[in-house]
């Protein structure tokens, strides 16, 4: 399997200082629902004598993206469907809160076709016996409850700042597949969704700097 390029890893190991400096206190309901019924291993654990949360060791964002150079394609789809659900439910988020009109029209996108990513990445898996995720795994659950509490302007930064970095892992992960994976039709979805992603990145990289 080939090293994840050195320029890339370099700027995605960035992130989780980000990840791991944010606060994700459980101050819903609903917040508090969607982290007790993640899978095992959620990225949160909220704990009702100080309603703060106790961070897994499993949303280190630097140890996932350690795992890019010698992942399987088990994981590789796996991780690939938890990204689009992140993207998915964040842009979902946007649509509604973003105060920016360019803002919102991103995250529509995002919706529209990171859920047409994640129809095709089902087809890619499931003759492989690989079965999707019912939940986002603890790395991008932790990024998606960065959203939780911000509104205004202050949601507009964080989204674009998440967007930039979650895609910018994604690119990571894809290039390592793209150029070599046990199967072929795994190495095809990686090759052919690899662009759109770049895409993804460069705009989300855009309108952070806008956003700021």
């Amino acid at each position: 399997m080939k090293a994840i390029p050195a320029f890339l890893l370099a700027g995605v190991l960035a992130l989780s200082a980000a990840c791991s400096s944010t606060s994700t206190s459980g101050t819903s309901e609903t917040a508090t629902s969607s982290a007790a019924d993640a899978q095992p291993g959620a990225a949160t654990v909220p704990d009702a004598s100080t309603g703060t949360a106790a961070t897994d060791p499993s949303a280190d964002a630097t140890a996932f993206v350690n795992t890019f150079a010698t992942m399987q394609d088990a994981a590789f789809l796996t991780n690939a469907a938890s990204s689009d659900m992140l993207e998915i439910r964040a842009g979902q988020m946007a649509s509604q809160k973003a105060t920016s009109a360019d803002v919102r029209k991103y995250a529509q996108m995002m919706v529209s076709q990171h859920n047409q990513s994640s129809q095709e990445l089902k087809a890619v898996a499931a003759p492989l016996g690989v079965k999707m995720p019912d939940t986002m795994l603890p790395v991008h659950q932790a990024m998606a409850d960065r959203l939780l509490n911000k509104s205004g302007k202050s949601f507009d930064e964080t989204y674009m700042d998440l967007m930039a970095k979650a895609h910018q892992m994604d690119v990571a992960m894809f290039e390592v597949k793209s150029k070599a994976a046990e199967s072929p039709n795994v190495q095809a979805f990686a090759t052919k969704t690899l662009p759109l992603l770049r895409s993804h990145y460069d705009m989300a990289n855009s309108l952070e700097k806008k956003a700021n």
